[in-house]
């Protein structure tokens, strides 16, 4: 497709969008009396009109039912999270029963790593990739010293070349045969969070099952964002917020993947609750602990009913769209912003690096040479809300679901008028 850099051109992209409809599925903060330009679903996503009815159902069911809404609401509390397994399935690539949801995303990433992270004398070190998401880095930090292990000694960083901004597939790949048989595990973040570069989860997973590791993922900026086939490039487990481009809310539940080679097993390392038990003798107090033999073994307590509900809602939404149609139309719209900001570049003194690669999802992230926070502080001021990084990167997410091309136009035209009204 040729594009064009006008508003005429914008509105016709939004016009021919199969997913147009979907922008009134949301709420938009404003500014200055108008709908903002969001680029932050990589941080929160907005709220979906149809939230409110998934949680003043569960608050009406506590409010009449008490207790009772364990068994007698519409949706019954004690089996609540097993009505997002299909879908999520869907979403990542999973069967059913390898999927669930439960806790919070690090919170889960130490749970799992209790099952997938066995240190022996030989096989200790963990692969993960240089400057991971900091929560990422404290808890493979922590888990290491909560083995008796030295940190600097047991986890290894594939770096990025010099003077490159994304990782190469062939270097995470000679790094885990470099490291061979004193591998224990592989865990890195499939969607990159600072230059939003999706790694080749498949081929870098066969290559850490070929040494004889584990291999797992963080899938903050992944699930809702790329197509996922956790299932058939054969990861052990992962684990996902959803808060992000899923639409749930700020901080809430986080969803799990664990592979069905790994379910049914009494034997299996894992912190263990009476939620994880099966569901026709947990009330039976048995002191034996029966797994599920689906990943729903790895929950603990039963599940926060109001912070699954928000995700249940927007689920709902992307059921009815498919993740195929979104990210069809997550290639055009990110392909129109790139667009628009070498267009915008063309005429302005500064110059934009945009050092996300071709193998990415919704974001963007860009060196905005010669501009300060400034300009970041300008595009908010204006109704663009975007997500700065130091020292001058911004990064840019439009989600699918409810930003539009015109967005993207606008965004350009209020880019270019903040760099040169300064």
């Amino acid at each position: 497709m040729t594009f064009e850099n006008t508003l005429e051109f914008a509105k016709k992209l939004d016009a021919s969008d199969a997913l147009a409809s979907y922008r009134n599925e949301f709420h938009y903060p404003q500014v200055n009396g108008k709908d903002v330009i969001y680029f932050t679903g990589n941080s929160l996503g907005l709220q979906p009109k149809r939230t409110q009815k998934f949680v003043d159902e569960v608050m009406k069911d506590w409010r009449e039912l008490a207790v009772e809404g364990h068994f007698y609401a519409d949706k019954p509390w004690w089996d609540y999270h097993e009505r997002l397994a299909e879908g999520l399935g869907k979403v990542v690539g999973a069967k059913p029963k390898e999927v669930s949801v439960m806790n919070t995303l690090t919170v889960n990433l130490h749970l799992l790593m209790v099952s997938f992270y066995r240190p022996t004398e030989k096989r200790f070190k963990i692969i993960c990739e240089e400057k991971a998401f900091p929560s990422d880095q404290y808890m493979l930090q922590s888990q290491v010293r909560y083995h008796g292990l030295n940190p600097e000694d047991a986890i290894v960083e594939v770096k990025k070349r010099d003077g490159e901004h994304a990782w190469r597939t062939e270097d995470i790949i000679q790094k885990i045969n470099e490291v061979g048989d004193e591998l224990a595990l592989v865990l890195m973040g499939g969607v990159n969070y600072y230059n939003g570069q999706v790694l080749d989860m498949g081929a870098i997973t066969k290559a850490g099952k070929g040494v004889g590791a584990y291999v797992g993922w963080d899938l903050a900026h992944g699930v809702g964002n790329i197509k996922l086939n956790l299932h058939d490039w054969d990861a052990d487990f992962a684990a996902w917020c959803s808060y992000k481009y899923m639409n749930s809310g700020p901080g809430n539940a986080s969803g799990v993947f664990v592979h069905e080679k790994h379910l049914g097993k009494e034997d299996i390392p894992r912190f263990e609750g009476w939620w994880g038990t099966k569901k026709e003798t947990r009330f039976l107090m048995k002191p034996e602990f029966d797994p599920i033999e689906t990943a729903d073994a790895w929950q603990l307590s039963n599940p926060p009913i109001l912070s699954i509900a928000p995700y249940l809602a927007s689920l709902e939404l992307f059921n009815e769209v498919g993740m195929d149609a979104l990210i069809e139309k997550q290639k055009t719209i990110v392909a129109y912003l790139e667009y628009v900001l070498h267009e915008i570049d063309k005429e302005v003194e500064s110059t934009f690096e945009i050092i996300t690669p071709a193998d990415r999802g919704c974001q963007l992230s860009v060196f905005l040479h010669g501009e300060g926070k400034s300009i970041f502080d300008y595009l908010m001021k204006k109704g663009v809300i975007t997500d700065w990084r130091e020292p001058n990167v911004i990064r840019l997410a439009p989600a699918p679901l409810y930003c539009s091309y015109e967005d993207m136009y606008r965004f350009g035209q209020i880019l270019k008028e903040g760099i040169q009204s300064k």
